[in-house]
């Protein structure tokens, strides 16, 4: 993939479009996610980075990736920026990824505070491999913010990190669709040849699509007659 077709966040420059969450986490599944799926930045829960009593996930992630933590379990904004401010004091750097959830059947994010700091709209349920549940939402965004868009949570095939990436998104954070696969390290490689795809069919420019009839490829003329 051209190497200069890069995105930037928080004034950084990354050449990967793919994220890692960082839910379910393991050795195998951080290593699979940078060597395979090319990932540069990895999210991490704080709770999982204060701890002396299980694993610290940051003993897992290795140099030169950036630190994506989040607010999770954070119920409103103040206590997400209480939560930011504890990454930092952690040394988890300058980036945050905020979480404002007060459901906790469904998961999903409480919009009237998360939105007093930033927007990352979820493809479907967290956890659910379910896909493009939400596409036509996630496009508008696209079309109607001026910000790098990120698709969180729920994408559960390359095929559709493939088409979220189409559609004109930033960037795939996914967990679960690898977490669960059968073989990590092949459906890592998977996802990043997808989402390289998909970001390269972005550029292109998509032909365009017929809302009714047909158009021959071939031109309707000099047929062979008797």
């Amino acid at each position: 993939m051209n190497t200069q077709d890069t995105w930037s966040l928080g004034g950084r420059e990354f050449t990967s479009r793919f994220i890692l969450g960082s839910g379910k986490y393991s050795l195998e599944l951080i290593e699979a996610a940078v060597r395979d799926a090319g990932a540069q930045m990895i999210t991490l829960a704080v709770r999982r980075a204060n701890t002396t009593e299980k694993e610290n996930i940051l003993d897992y992630i290795p140099q030169g990736v950036t630190l994506l933590p989040n607010t999770s379990g954070a119920r409103n904004a103040e206590e997400a920026v209480r939560i930011a401010r504890l990454a930092r004091e952690l040394g988890c750097g300058d980036f945050v990824k905020i979480e404002i959830m007060r459901d906790t059947k469904y998961l999903l994010p409480d919009n009237q505070e998360t939105i007093k700091a930033c927007v990352m709209p979820l493809a479907s349920p967290i956890g659910s491999n379910k896909g493009l549940a939400t596409k036509e939402f996630i496009q508008i965004l696209i079309d109607e913010i001026d910000l790098p868009v990120i698709v969180d949570a729920g994408i559960g095939r390359p095929s559709q990190a493939c088409e979220a990436m189409e559609m004109g998104a930033a960037a795939i954070m996914a967990n679960t669709a690898l977490a669960t696969a059968g073989d990590l390290p092949l459906m890592a490689a998977a996802f990043r040849q997808a989402i390289e795809a998909g970001r390269k069919a972005y550029l292109s420019g998509l032909g365009r699509v017929l809302a009714r009839g047909a158009s021959a490829s071939d031109p309707l003329t000099g047929f062979l007659r008797d």
